[in-house]
C-alpha cells in the first residue's frame, strides 16, 4: 500500500472562479494552466492506476494570498475546500483526505474557515512559508498553529516564494527561476529554522508539521544548522540572541529533527538519502509532489535504499495513518 500524502489538485469550481475573477495569474498561475492533471480526473485516474494500492492526500498547489485580493481570498478557500471535500466524498477509494487551504491575510476567517474544513473530512491544514512576505514566526498566525496542535492535526508546510525576490540586490527579480529551484528549498529551511527559534515548540509541544522536500537544506546543512547555530547570536551585533537557545524546549537540532519530512524530490537520488539519514523512517513520509513531480521515479528511488521491510512501510503508509489518525490501510481499494 502506497499513500502519497503531499499531491496538488485543483477542484474545477475552484479554477474556473480563478480564471474568473483573479487577477494575479503570471508565473505559478500560468504553470498551474498548462497542468492537466490537475483537473482532468480521468488523467490523474489512469496514471494511479499504475501503481495498485495507491492513494493521495490532495491539497491545492499555490498560495490563495498570491493569485487573489480582498475578500476574493476568502471565498477561493471556500471553494477549494468545498470541491476537496466532494472528491474525497465521490472519489473515497482514491483520495482519503484533503487539505485545508485557508487564506492567511485574514485570521479570524481562516480559522473558521480551517474548522470547518475538518468537520467536512480535512486532516490538517495547509500553510506557506511566508504571507505576502511576512514570517510565519512572527505571532500574527500563531492561532493557526495552537488550532492545530489543538485538534491533534498537522501543518503541511509549503514553500512560497515568487520571482519578486530578487537573487542579487542590484537586480529586481530573480532569473532562470532560481527562485523556484533554490528558492524553495532555503524558504523552507528559512522557516523551520525560525519556528524552532521562535519557541514554537515549547509553546505547543504536540505540534507536527509536514515539510515539503524533505526538509529543504536541513539535512544536508546539518553541520551549519547544528553546531554552527550553537553560538547563535556571535556573528550579531545589533540583536541579543542569547536568550533565543537556553527558551528552547530541546536543542535545537533534536527540534529540527522532530518534524515530519517528505520524499517529493523530482525523483532525485542524494537528497532522498540524506534526507532519511537525518529525520529517520519514523518522520520521513511518501510524496511525489504529483502533478508535478514524478510518482514512479520517487517510487523507484525509494525502493534502491534497499530499507528493512519496517521502514518502508512506515515511509509508505503507517506514518501517513498515524499523522492524518486514520486507517488507511482499511480504506476501500
Amino acid at each position: 500500500m502506497l499513500v502519497d500524502i503531499y499531491t496538488h489538485i485543483c477542484p474545477q469550481a475552484y479554477l474556473d472562479t480563478l480564471v474568473r475573477r483573479a487577477p494575479k495569474l503570471e508565473d505559478m498561475g500560468k504553470r498551474l494552466l498548462s497542468v492537466r492533471k490537475l483537473v482532468d480526473l480521468d488523467e490523474r485516474f489512469r496514471e494511479m492506476d499504475q501503481y495498485g494500492d495507491y492513494r493521495q492526500i490532495i491539497s491545492l498547489p499555490s498560495p490563495i494570498e498570491d493569485m487573489s485580493t480582498g475578500t476574493l481570498s476568502n471565498e477561493l478557500a471556500h471553494i477549494a475546500n468545498e470541491g476537496m471535500a466532494e472528491l474525497c466524498v465521490k472519489h473515497s477509494d482514491r483520495f482519503p483526505a484533503f487539505v485545508a487551504a485557508v487564506n492567511l491575510r485574514d485570521v479570524d476567517t481562516a480559522l473558521r474557515e480551517a474548522e470547518r474544513a475538518f468537520s467536512c473530512g480535512a486532516r490538517g491544514v495547509q500553510l506557506f512559508t511566508n504571507v505576502d512576505g511576512n514570517p510565519l514566526d512572527g505571532g500574527a498566525y500563531e492561532d493557526m498553529f495552537a488550532l492545530a496542535a489543538r485538534e491533534d492535526l498537522p501543518i503541511w508546510l509549503h514553500p512560497a516564494r515568487t520571482a519578486a525576490m530578487p537573487d542579487y540586490a542590484s537586480e529586481e527579480k530573480s532569473r532562470f527561476e532560481m527562485w523556484w529551484c533554490f528558492g524553495w528549498p532555503y524558504e523552507t529551511s528559512v522557516a523551520m529554522c525560525r519556528l524552532v527559534f521562535s519557541g514554537l515548540f515549547t509553546r505547543y509541544p504536540r505540534l507536527k508539521i509536514i515539510t515539503h522536500h524533505l526538509g529543504g537544506m536541513i539535512p544536508y546543512f546539518d553541520g551549519r544548522v547544528g553546531k554552527g547555530l550553537d553560538v547563535l547570536g556571535a556573528r550579531t551585533s545589533d540583536e541579543d540572541y542569547s536568550h533565543v537557545l537556553p527558551g528552547l524546549s530541546r536543542p535545537h537540532l533534536e527540534l529540527l529533527r522532530g518534524f515530519y519530512a517528505d520524499t517529493a524530490l523530482f525523483g532525485g537520488r542524494h537528497g532522498l538519502r540524506s534526507g532519511l539519514d537525518f529525520f529517520g523512517s519514523s518522520q520521513v513520509v511518501f510524496a511525489s509532489d504529483t502533478p508535478f513531480g514524478p510518482i514512479g521515479a520517487t517510487i523507484d528511488r525509494l525502493k534502491e535504499l534497499n530499507l528493512s521491510r519496517q521502514e518502508e512501510d512506515s515511509i509508505s503508509f503507517l506514518n501517513a495513518e498515524r499523522l492524518l489518525g486514520m486507517a488507511l490501510s482499511r480504506q476501500p481499494s
